[in-house]
């Protein structure tokens, strides 16, 4: 439980019909096996005391007082857990009976949730024997004494981990219009337990998880989604015991035609911080809370985390992406050039991932744009760090895309320069870097002056999150066309260009484009060679990339986003490495924030991005202290 992680487990116990003691004792032998595997927060099927196929058994007073009494018997049993069950069973209601849903935890009922929503079609009759709970709002004594409260309005929140707070909804109450869980979430329900008995037809389980995703997605909440099996009478329909595990539209875990659990973990912490980020998720306090406790400790992690949260692992998927975002970026720079009524886009190119990128974006925005490409100004301006491979790459990109290829020299004006302010050329230190930097930005920017044009900018992501940028050097432009794209993703879109250009010699050049180390080329080459590797010096960006996903999509803290990345790179680096670069990750990130607070407009790819104007409004002047203090304490 500790960083918001809460392992949950759906359970579909194989039932006896009608027979209460028998079930009573298969589902007391999940509570201890669920328990055991560390589970938290544990669901069981609809009317799994009795089994939802009883029909008019449900009219039976031996059947409803023997599952009254098996609940007190789970009651008692559940003392010797640490964690939270919800069963299913008929129960009588100041004369009507119900469909309901029982916490029990601590050895105790917590409280029970009456079913909504009734259905009365095809193989299904509940109406005939139960109520519909919609207006039920009171409370009961049970057989041992103990009062609790009935009504569809309850949510069941931890005392020791308050983010946890669940809401109930079964079978049905999910499938209609305006299900009970759209009210729980906006009362504060962060989790929804649905206790279900779903028969099995022909493309119904394809619509059901549908439907399970949709709303975790929906109300941004975890689903736990419980089904009943093949223990249920076949008389007329089959269970196939479909259990579904769902965070915020994303499917955790499921399992089908089988009884057993299925089991994973939610993330309480990354679902409030998506809620925070909503404007238009108001919340209403309308519902009763009733606490519960559990012991905090570590949850084991079984739950896959994505090394690469930027990049989509299916192929197809990310092909889909590729297009969508350099259709993005295109449309972006298409306004900007019409609004403007710029005549050319002037671009630097290095022969490096960025610049192509950058490169490709505008080719296919001059495309859109029905303009010669011809009117894009390529140029390249070798200095003293410009290597034959880099250099013979840029010139053929612009060749087989059909730019003007212009070419400036900056050795001589950086040489000027060094003199002019008293810099000696031999020590190659950060002026003299940004002095070649800043020396190719006013060639661009003249250019764009002369030529009737706009500047387009290079940099990403990943790059401005580390503030690996010169200042008013390659960190300005007049319009930044990949500021929120990281450098992982870079990657794959220049290899779907590749993929998909049909030209072999452009596709050629991408891929040696692809295959060169990342670097600035501001320092002297070593024999012909690349000497001044970015990731030698920051660090590896697929570790930044990770680490700032975690960090401003979901507001994580260093000690989770370290513990998540373990996991994610367990077989790649080691955990003394990681940490390295976590703290070099957080103390450039607020010393850097200077730079983000003053950039170019460029266009939002997806839901991570630092512009100041929407995304990202943090001080420049902001300190890392509590950040960095964390990390020295694990």
């Amino acid at each position: 439980m500790k960083q918001g992680f809460v392992k949950v487990a759906a359970v579909t116990p194989k039932l006896k019909v009608a027979d209460t003691v028998y079930n009573g004792k298969i589902i007391r032998e999940y509570m201890r096996e669920t328990w055991e595997a560390g589970a938290k927060v544990v669901v069981f099927p609809e009317l799994c005391v009795t089994g939802y196929t009883c029909g008019d058994l449900f009219l039976q007073e031996k059947l409803l007082k023997s599952a009254a009494e098996e609940l007190m018997e789970l009651a008692a049993c559940s003392s010797a857990y640490d964690a939270i069950y919800f069963v299913g069973l008929p129960y009588v209601v100041n004369g009507k009976l119900y469909n309901v849903a029982a916490a029990i935890s601590g050895g105790e009922v917590l409280g029970m949730v009456p079913k909504t929503w009734l259905p009365n079609y095809n193989e299904f009759y509940e109406m005939r024997h139960f109520t519909s709970g919609a207006e039920l709002d009171t409370e009961i004594a049970l057989p041992n004494g103990d009062v609790v409260s009935v009504s569809t309005d309850l949510i069941f929140v931890c005392k020791e981990m308050p983010k946890l707070t669940i809401g109930v909804e079964l079978c049905e109450d999910l499938w209609a219009p305006n299900p009970p869980s759209i009210r729980h979430a906006l009362a504060g329900a962060n989790v929804i337990v649905n206790l279900s008995a779903s028969d099995e037809i022909t493309g119904k389980a394809h619509y059901r998880r549908e439907l399970v995703d949709g709303q975790s997605a929906r109300l941004v909440c975890g689903y736990i989604y419980a089904s009943a099996g093949d223990g249920e009478s076949t008389q007329d329909v089959v269970y196939s015991g479909h259990d579904i595990i769902a965070e915020n539209g994303h499917l955790l875990a499921e399992k089908r035609f089988s009884n057993g659990v299925c089991e994973a973990e939610l993330d309480v912490e990354r679902i409030e911080a998506d809620r925070r980020r909503m404007t238009t998720f108001v919340t209403e306090d309308t519902h009763m809370r009733i606490l519960f406790s559990l012991r905090v400790a570590e949850t084991q992690l079984t739950r896959y985390v994505d090394r690469a949260p930027f990049v989509p692992g299916n192929p197809a998927e990310r092909d889909a992406r590729c297009d969508e975002i350099l259709m993005i970026q295109a449309l972006g720079l298409k306004k900007r050039l019409e609004h403007t009524g710029s005549q050319t886009a002037v671009i630097g190119i290095s022969g490096g991932l960025d610049s192509t990128l950058a490169l490709l974006v505008t080719v296919k925005a001059f495309d859109l744009l029905e303009r010669d490409r011809s009117g894009i100004v390529a140029v390249t301006m070798p200095g003293f760090g410009t290597t034959d491979r880099t250099y013979d790459n840029a010139v053929k990109l612009i060749r087989c895309l059909g730019a003007e290829f212009v070419e400036v020299d900056i050795k001589n004006a950086v040489n000027v320069h060094f003199a002019d302010i008293g810099q000696d050329a031999s020590v190659h230190d950060v002026t003299y870097e940004n002095g070649q930097a800043r020396e190719r930005t006013q060639i661009l920017m003249d250019l764009a002056n002369k030529r009737n044009g706009m500047v387009i900018g290079t940099g990403d992501l990943s790059e401005l999150a580390l503030g690996w940028a010169t200042y008013n050097g390659d960190h300005m432009s007049m319009y930044a066309v990949n500021a929120s794209v990281p450098k992982t993703l870079v990657r794959h879109l220049v290899r779907y260009y590749a993929d998909t250009c049909g030209d072999t010699l452009l596709q050629n050049t991408l891929l040696d484009v692809l295959d060169t180390p990342v670097s600035p080329e501001l320092l002297p080459p070593e024999d012909g060679k690349i000497s001044q590797k970015t990731e030698d010096l920051v660090g590896p960006y697929e570790l930044h990339d990770f680490f700032l996903y975690h960090m401003l999509r979901f507001g994580s803290a260093p000690a989770k986003i370290y513990r998540l990345a373990k996991l994610a790179f367990a077989d790649v680096y080691d955990d003394a490495f990681i940490m390295k670069w976590l703290k070099t990750f957080y103390r450039r990130f607020f010393a850097q924030q200077f730079k983000r607070s003053c950039l170019p407009d460029g266009p939002k790819v997806g839901t991570v991005a630092v512009s100041p104007r929407g995304d990202l409004r943090m001080p420049s002047d902001a300190c890392a202290t509590i950040w960095m203090q964390e990390l020295e304490e694990l």
